[in-house]
């Protein structure tokens, strides 16, 4: 079976509607959690692509937790592979971070936690159809010189970019009812201290826009994926 490459930050960490939407297309999934010393493949021969899942550490904390250097030393292997790359938030500041990008925090000091509106780029497709996606962060990414914007946000103005092969989202299309709830379990304080929608209200939300946002999960995935198997046409 055709595999995908699934790198968490915490061993209590799920790949949520993405990683259901790959089962559903017939993917294997592969997890790996290099926070607890599993370590990032050398190669990617036996992966179709890499997803890149979030966490509560920064990108910027390469100085002080080793896995996250690993991470961005990492990152250039799968786009020397030209293996399709899917960063989501973590994962996203961390590709920006390796194609030269800054990251870091609100300069209000505003945590971005809850449905909020995106507004896609006219003129690039791959989010048309989107207009409200679930956010739990408190770091942006600079758009990296030579990727394409996305889409744009009223908090953080970068939503989403694309670097070739390489797509990185700032927003949780993986989040599930399930998740919102143990999310916010787990951390009170900052779900408190950021002013942010009671998890009550979150999840009303969820259920207002978590059908767009699975339809166009699941259309981008396939398009996303297609990129490799072009690849794999035109080497053979």
């Amino acid at each position: 079976m055709r595999k995908i490459l699934l790198v968490v930050h915490q061993v209590t960490s799920e790949p949520g509607l993405i990683g259901q939407v790959l089962q559903d297309l017939q993917y294997d999934l592969e997890i790996c959690c290099p926070a607890v010393a599993q370590p990032l493949p050398s190669t990617l021969e036996d992966y179709e692509g890499a997803i890149v899942l979030g966490g509560p550490m920064s990108a910027n904390d390469d100085t002080t937790l080793p896995f996250i250097r690993d991470e961005l030393n990492w990152i250039p292997l799968v786009l020397e592979a030209r293996k399709p790359y899917l960063g989501v938030c973590l994962g996203a500041q961390l590709l920006a971070r390796v194609l030269g990008g800054q990251v870091s925090l609100h300069p209000d000091g505003i945590k971005e936690i809850g449905y909020s509106k995106i507004q896609p780029v006219s003129e690039q497709a791959e989010l048309l159809g989107l207009t409200h996606v679930y956010h739990w962060h408190q770091e942006g990414f600079e758009v990296p010189r030579e990727a394409i914007l996305l889409a744009e946000g009223q908090v953080f103005p970068n939503q989403a970019f694309r670097y070739g092969k390489a797509y990185g989202i700032q927003f949780h299309p993986e989040i599930t009812h399930h998740m919102i709830r143990r999310w916010v379990a787990a951390a009170p304080e900052a779900h408190l201290q950021s002013g942010a929608p009671t998890v009550e209200a979150q999840l009303h939300q969820h259920l207002q826009h978590a059908t767009t946002v699975e339809h166009w999960l699941r259309g981008f995935l396939r398009q996303w994926l297609c990129s490799a198997r072009v690849s794999l046409d035109v080497a053979g």
